[in-house]
């Protein structure tokens, strides 16, 4: 019976092993397969605990295969030249020959994941330390009124009644130490004691101390060129940026808010849907965005209380006469964030006639970033950017205090 035990043991030991190798490999391959997970669109917009389904290429779940009883030895016909494999099977000797075959061909695993989870991959990929929030950087958000002793004065609501008749009958004792209270006599002959009523210097009240739970917020502003040259493939990249963009702060601030700004000429504060799927002709201004983003931030999220991150993705076309209100409008909104990013998206990776060369010439704060992106392989690269970025701005601006 002992080693009947040892052996069930053994078996079961192995099967964990391979559940647990397997793990690894399929966890190895999402880690591998990162930046084209992310860049998946249909990961966007979804909550942060449904299941999405994710194809890998090249991992199967395990299970036993049994073989086709094949021979280990076999005998040619005496015509076989050197080097030439004897004993193969019809269906291998096939896929020697370079001919279609009938086999099945390479397995694709599919396993679900949750956004979170895609999220945790993605900071422990880029190994980040944790994060020090911004100081002062809260907002009073929640309150709650703890009990703390009991004190003479309140509202009623919080009238503490058993304290209230423990003092009562503290005061009825006094009084009949000091025959102060009078007794009387029942027809049946038993003593009763005088009747003493409630004081106002009877009642005690619940002594509340309140409680502030503070919240560390951030806000994100998506600043984006809506005119006719943005075309949806380079609105798709933009999204799935801001996606990441938006997933980063959520895991770092317990609040995170979003502010969608959409500009041509003009620019005004949008929904998200309008913000991805409306177009507009025209040309482009791009200091109107930045204009639009400092006024807001002027009227609802002070620098003292919000961390405040500003993007702004476009794919660098600006009226010419714009450029120095965008320069000035530019280090304004760098001097209110923690972190600023200029995202170029182009249909190819030359310059052009764009305004990222005076950008890059005239604003050199530590926390500006520039970024581009051509297709959606980049999305990931550039984004490992702008955390790096991220960092250093946060560094410098401790190693200043």
């Amino acid at each position: 019976m002992a080693i009947f035990k040892e052996g069930r043991t053994g078996q079961s030991d192995r099967s964990q092993y391979d559940r647990k190798r397997h793990r690894e490999l399929v966890e190895d391959a999402i880690r591998r397969n990162l930046g084209d997970i992310i860049a998946d669109e249909s990961i966007i917009g979804q909550s942060k605990n449904k299941k999405i389904k994710i194809p890998i290429r090249g991992i199967k779940e395990y299970q036993f295969i049994y073989g086709k009883n094949n021979g280990g030895t076999a005998s040619g016909s005496g015509n076989e030249q050197r080097g030439q494999v004897v004993g193969r099977t019809n269906s291998q000797q096939e896929k020697g020959m370079g001919h279609a075959g009938s086999e099945q061909g390479e397995d694709i695993y599919e396993t679900e994941i949750t956004m979170d989870e895609i999220v945790n991959y993605m900071f422990e990929d880029l190994k980040l330390p944790d994060l020090e929030r911004k100081k002062f950087a809260v907002q009073e958000s929640e309150h709650k009124f703890k009990k703390s002793g009991y004190q003479r004065k309140g509202i009623p609501p919080r009238l503490a009644k058993k304290r209230t008749m423990v003092e009562k009958l503290k005061r009825q004792q006094g009084l009949i130490r000091e025959n102060v209270c009078t007794e009387r006599y029942a027809e049946d002959g038993s003593r009763v004691r005088e009747r003493v009523p409630f004081r106002e210097d009877d009642l005690r009240y619940f002594r509340v101390k309140e409680e502030i739970r503070r919240h560390s917020n951030a806000v994100v502003f998506c600043i984006m060129d809506v005119s006719g040259s943005m075309d949806q493939s380079k609105k798709y990249l933009a999204r799935s940026f801001y996606f990441l963009l938006y997933q980063f702060l959520r895991w770092k601030y317990e609040q995170v808010e979003v502010v969608f700004i959409a500009h041509t000429t003009e620019a005004k504060e949008v929904n998200e849907r309008e913000f991805f799927h409306h177009g507009e002709t025209g040309g482009t201004m791009i200091s109107s965005g930045y204009a639009k983003a400092l006024e807001i931030i002027e009227q609802r999220y002070s620098p003292t209380v919000w961390n405040i991150y500003s993007f702004h993705c476009t794919d660098g076309d600006n009226w010419t006469e714009d450029n120095s209100r965008t320069i000035e409008k530019a280090k304004e909104l760098t001097s209110v964030s923690n972190l600023f990013g200029y995202v170029e998206i182009l249909a190819n990776y030359g310059y052009g006639v764009t305004v990222r060369r005076e950008l890059e010439q005239n604003i050199k704060d530590q926390n500006f970033i520039i970024v581009t992106m051509g297709r959606k392989e980049d999305i990931w690269p550039a984004f490992r950017r702008v955390l790096e970025k991220e960092s250093e701005a946060e560094a410098g601006a401790g190693g200043g205090e």
